[in-house]
């Protein structure tokens, strides 16, 4: 007898449809094709366990199972279920005649129990796709791929409710998420808050510049100046995530399988990997590629502490995502694409011994030492960060100030404001939503100065000795302060502003 059952592969943060054809013959034997992975290939053990500790048999017959299509190489263990039912109902011990309209997922224990699979919300975007009744998987990823209306997810703990459902004897019901009640859950009382922070006036305003415009940006200063505790607030005051955002989001952290029994993920991500992290855990990648950290920052920030601790080739790879907000993976047979939008927050001492220009320091390094330690970061990667700001330790008097500063509530306010104008300015252009990725051609457009402001920025470059590179960060830079004014033009007071965050582009930085 031959059967068809559904499962699904899950390719970078899309899913294809897999035919699992189940056929029984005279003879004795198991045969298991279609480019299926070591993992695939051990299911027959969990399998017979299974079925005998749940009261039936693995038939002693020849069973041959053919994944189709045949030339995509699967993986995982999530196909367990799927061959589960095709060899119960090829070899008659249960009674499904609807089984075909279903995908089914799920990873067998030997007691027939069910582990989390990864991928479910692309494999239920999929399954309804194609037209497909209901989806059945494990219990700890319904509200992931609940999240997908006019589709029944069924959320099971064991292989039994899946026959009994089957065979019209159990009271098994889809799970129903209100996607919409779920995302507008927003946490109005962040967890970190700009109001825990005291002092550093200039650097919030400049974190609030940066959010505003999403522009990439690096805090140089000594240790225990507070760069850490400034950059773990940031994603307090970005604006809140677009329902289509939040679905992105989330689809990545499914595929990678970061989600822990959550449904819409409404809070826009903070990645902060260490500095000894390889570049295939950075950019993603692997045999089987799986999603990178700057992957799982889409949509919210990345955060490098200690720049110039990271390896020089880790941070050259980021250069490209950077600049296109996507990662590309070839592989010989297939090539993967993930999103990887996403602000970058990095923070440096400014010397090897953490302190620059101070006398009071319990140590000091030498210009010679300073350099080299600056030169691990390359012109091309802080060519792509548009804020540079010195961050300074806060004196003792406003360490003990009891008075609160402003939350990030009211900050975020204003930030969403500006984005607003933004996401108007640019209504009219699919690849960019704010003020950080135009190019030079927008820049010409929407960053026009006048005769005062244009003399105010040649003398400054001039002074200053600012290189080419900082022409076009300044107008940006001063395009979202203006934003944030409201002001339909960029004015002197705004290039003024723009240009003191410029601060690593200045020639003779190190004295």
């Amino acid at each position: 007898m031959l059967v068809k059952v559904f499962g699904s592969a899950v390719f970078g943060v899309e899913a294809t449809t897999i035919t699992v054809e189940v056929n029984m013959d005279k003879g004795i034997g198991y045969h298991l094709v279609g480019l299926p992975d070591n993992a695939i290939k051990e299911s027959s053990y969990r399998i017979a366990a299974a079925l005998k500790n749940n009261g039936f048999a693995m038939p002693g017959k020849k069973i041959t199972i053919n994944m189709a299509p045949a030339d995509l190489r699967k993986e995982g263990s999530a196909y367990d279920l799927t061959l589960t039912m095709g060899i119960l109902l090829a070899s008659g011990q249960i009674q499904a005649e609807a089984l075909s309209e279903y995908i089914i997922m799920g990873e067998l224990s030997l007691d027939g129990s069910l582990q989390p699979i990864r991928g479910a919300l692309p494999i239920a975007i999929k399954a309804k796709e194609e037209g497909f009744k209901g989806f059945f998987l494990p219990k700890q990823n319904v509200k992931e791929a609940a999240i997908v209306a006019g589709l029944d997810v069924y959320g099971v703990e064991n292989v039994q409710e899946v026959i009994d459902f089957f065979e019209g004897k159990g009271t098994l019901e889809p799970t129903k998420i209100d996607t919409r009640a779920e995302f507008y859950k927003t946490l109005d009382f962040p967890e970190f808050d700009f109001s825990d922070v005291k002092g550093q006036e200039s650097i919030k305003r400049c974190m609030e510049i940066a959010a505003a415009g999403g522009h990439n940006i690096i805090l140089i200063g000594p240790p225990g100046a507070g760069k850490t505790m400034l950059a773990k607030r940031l994603p307090s005051i970005l604006p809140p995530m677009t329902l289509r955002e939040a679905l992105e989001t989330t689809k990545i952290h499914s595929v990678a399988g970061k989600l822990k029994e959550v449904g819409l993920m409404n809070q826009r991500p903070f990645r902060s990997p260490h500095h000894t992290i390889s570049n295939v855990a950075l950019v993603g990648g692997g045999s089987y590629p799986q999603p990178g950290e700057i992957s799982m920052a889409h949509n919210g920030v990345l955060f490098l502490d200690e720049l110039p601790e990271f390896k020089r080739d880790v941070l050259e790879v980021m250069r490209q995502p950077l600049e296109d907000r996507e990662v590309t993976i070839s592989r010989a047979k297939f090539t993967v694409t993930y999103p990887s939008s996403f602000m970058l927050v990095a923070s440096m001492n400014p010397s090897p011994s953490g302190f620059f220009n101070d006398p009071d320091a319990p140590q000091t390094s030498s210009p010679h030492e300073m350099q080299r330690y600056l030169s691990k970061i390359s012109g091309p990667l802080l060519d792509r960060i548009d804020i540079h700001i010195e961050v300074t330790p806060v004196p003792f008097d406003k360490l003990s100030d009891d008075r609160k500063a402003e939350s990030s509530v009211s900050i975020r306010e204003r930030v969403t404001a500006a984005r607003e104008i933004q996401t108007r300015r640019f209504e009219q252009m699919d690849h960019i939503h704010y003020n950080a990725q135009m190019n030079t051609k927008h820049i010409r457009e929407y960053c026009v100065l006048d005769e005062n402001s244009k003399q105010l920025l040649k003398t400054a470059m001039e002074r200053l000795n600012l290189s080419a590179r900082a022409y076009d960060r300044i107008l940006k830079v001063a395009r979202t302060i203006a934003d944030l004014d409201a002001a339909p033009n960029v004015l002197a007071m705004h290039i003024t502003e723009a240009i003191q965050y410029r601060s690593l582009d200045r020639d003779g930085w190190l004295g």
